[in-house]
């Protein structure tokens, strides 16, 4: 990543950030945009105005030319640019995508680095071994026709009972939109209904599985968590066999009024209450960590300043022993070629290529490719297309090797840097990695974003120091400071691991914590909806 020129500039002098040597195209640094006539440092004149972080021509561009960022073809001129033009997705033709055959296979073997020892945090140790970040009791439900009970049961729940067991940090309904009204036996209906599974097993839950039921719904309590699902400990502290499922059914006969629901779900969620407040925080390695990164509203941006910083910290993460997972698969279809040459074995590599495939022919019955996945939002802040959006988002990955592959709803069961299948809706993808097991999420954005999660903490990521200055209590980190020139990505990605570990030891609150910014989740349903 380069500036025009190097040295000392005057405050406010025009400048364009340069990703590779051989890009043909910068983007605009400059708080604003700049207008026509500005003059860079190397002499370069501005043919037009340009915002800030869209690109401008760094040489004369004749019509079909290749437009290069990253060092990858990201479009081609449908006229002729001259130098110092706006290149923007008006004036680009987008590349098609890339074949999934043919692709290069696990040919890339980064040196190993040194283990990254001695790092900690305080988390909830589970029955399974796995480990939480947060204490809290989730109330699962089977169907969508609960949820305003469970709505109305955990508000009194917080008001009535959360003020004696002051160890547990929260109580959420899972609510989501699924349970009936669909077609319950149809193949890919395994994929919300794993989903909402292992949604209930996630490790900020301690085990603690509670269901509230109708009565009449097509995903029954048994066939959402069958026998088995749910680890429990005896005297001695050693995994023994699965708990019996607590559930509660609204259509039982013993509920006579609304009112008598709503006591039995108090009831029921006490006696986890109790189990829950008895625990406590424990030293636990930093390899406990298990992280989801996603970005959303990004910008250009993203793959200069966040997602770097990112991609830093997860290979610091994997270093660590940790688990990081990465995934929105629109976001890195451009990108295929890079990810099948980290795969670990050719066995990664043929697993991520059956994902991009399962999810070309998910977006060609639909009649769309994945060129649908930009926004006006992503436009306007300078992304042109997918195949760019797609090459800033990788680089969230790190350069470790990917050691595996979840396809949508299934849950991680082993260390190091994993490729977890999702759409790229903000929503869906938090969905699916809090299936996937996360303790704790990442989530950069370049154009701003409050999201949140009810069930994990949140660190925000902002690419710009403007936004990061604007929604000063609303973004954790500010990684703009690398396009300012104040800081390197190496720093902050430093700065991000150790809050990371301060956040999941609960020693610092996220500011979607503070102000309790919890958006819904989303199941994804790729079945029919009768």
């Amino acid at each position: 990543m380069s500036h025009p020129a190097s040295g000392a500039l005057p405050l406010n002098a025009p400048l364009y950030i340069r990703i590779h040597a051989s890009d043909n195209v910068a983007i605009v640094a400059n708080d604003g945009g700049l207008k026509a006539g500005a003059t860079f440092a190397d002499g370069l004149v501005l043919v037009d105005n340009v915002p800030q972080g869209h690109k401008v021509a760094l040489a004369d561009l004749a019509e079909g030319d290749e437009i290069r960022r990253y060092n990858v073809v990201i479009g081609y001129a449908l006229k002729a640019l001259p130098r110092g033009s706006w290149v923007h997705e008006r004036v680009m033709r987008m590349p098609v995508a890339p074949e999934l055959h043919g692709l290069p296979i696990a040919t890339i073997k980064p040196p190993v680095l040194a283990p990254l020892e001695g790092y900690t945090f305080e988390g909830y140790r589970n029955a399974d071994g796995s480990v939480g970040s947060r204490n809290i009791l989730a109330i699962t439900e089977t169907v969508q026709c609960v949820a305003g009970v469970i709505d109305f049961a955990v508000q009194r729940i917080k008001a009535e009972l959360l003020p004696k067991y002051p160890n547990v940090d929260d109580v959420v309904g899972l609510a989501h939109s699924y349970g009936c009204g669909v077609a319950i036996d149809a193949p890919d209906a395994i994929v919300p209904i794993r989903t909402l599974r292992n949604i209930s097993l996630n490790p900020n839950f301690g085990g603690e599985v509670m269901v509230v039921s109708l009565g009449c719904e097509k995903l029954q309590p048994e066939r959402l968590l069958p026998p088995g699902s749910i680890p429990i400990v005896d005297k001695r502290g050693e995994v023994e066999g699965s708990a019996a499922l607590d559930v509660v059914c609204l259509q039982d006969d013993e509920h006579v009024g609304f009112m008598s629901m709503i006591d039995a779900v108090m009831r029921q969620a006490e006696e986890h209450l109790v189990r829950l407040n008895a625990r406590r925080r424990e030293t636990v390695p930093a390899s406990e960590l298990v992280v989801g990164v996603q970005c959303g509203g990004s910008d250009a941006f993203s793959g200069v300043t966040a997602n770097p910083a990112v991609g830093f910290c997860t290979d610091l993460l994997v270093r660590a022993g940790a688990t990081v997972m990465f995934s929105e698969v629109t976001e890195v279809r451009d990108g295929i070629d890079q990810l099948t040459a980290r795969a670990s074995t050719p066995e990664v590599a043929a697993a991520m290529i059956r994902e991009m495939a399962w999810y070309d022919a998910y977006l060609e019955k639909g009649r769309v490719d994945r060129s649908a996945n930009t926004t006006p939002g992503n436009k306007k802040g300078g992304l042109s297309n997918i195949v760019e959006k797609a090459m800033g988002s990788i680089v969230k990955s790190g350069s470790a090797p990917i050691t595996g592959v979840l396809a949508p709803g299934e849950k991680v069961a082993q260390k190091g840097l994993i490729y977890a299948a999702t759409p790229a809706s903000d929503f869906i993808c938090g969905t699916l990695q809090l299936a996937a097991g996360i303790n704790l999420h990442v989530f950069t954005t370049g154009r701003g974003t409050p999201y949140g999660l009810a069930e994990v903490p949140v660190i925000k990521v902002a690419t710009r120091s403007d936004l990061a200055r604007r929604w000063h209590d609303l973004m954790d980190v500010n990684a703009g400071r690398i396009a300012d020139g104040e800081a390197s990505i190496e720093d902050v990605g430093w700065e991000l691991f150790r809050l990371m570990l301060d956040v999941a030891s609960g020693r610092k609150k996220t500011w979607a914590e503070h102000w309790k910014l919890h958006n819904a989740l989303v199941l994804f349903n790729p079945a029919p909806v009768t």
